[in-house]
């Protein structure tokens, strides 16, 4: 359980930076050219890798691929929505609770024991 709690941990801060690193430019950046948008991008991805490499190394000492990648899309989602809502300021649609209730599913599945 302390694995899955460490790999968790640093996959949510990770998605902070990456989903910064993605989509902030978009609002911060906008009247910039697309090249400094990438380099600002880049910087703020270094920090993402260097919290995503060590989560999934240590992840997959407990989980196996499909697990580690799951776990990472129900995280993605959970970051990105109040991201969306309140950094960039898009309003709170019932498509991201579809979209949620479709990644349980797929976590259901993934984590499930088959036999």
């Amino acid at each position: 359980m302390a694995v899955l709690l460490q790999t968790a941990g640093l996959l949510v801060l990770s998605n902070i930076f990456m989903t910064f690193a993605w989509y902030a430019h978009l609002r911060d950046l906008n009247d910039r050219a697309w090249y400094v948008a990438v380099l600002a991008s880049w910087g703020i991805a270094f920090f993402e890798y260097t919290l995503q490499v060590p989560a999934n190394r240590l992840g997959y000492t407990a989980l196996n691929l499909g697990q580690l990648k799951i776990l990472q899309e129900v995280i993605t989602l959970s970051v990105f929505v109040p991201f969306a809502v309140f950094y960039m300021r898009q309003p709170l649609k019932l498509d991201y609770l579809y979209a949620g209730i479709c990644l349980l599913g797929a976590a259901y599945f993934i984590f499930r024991d088959p036999s």
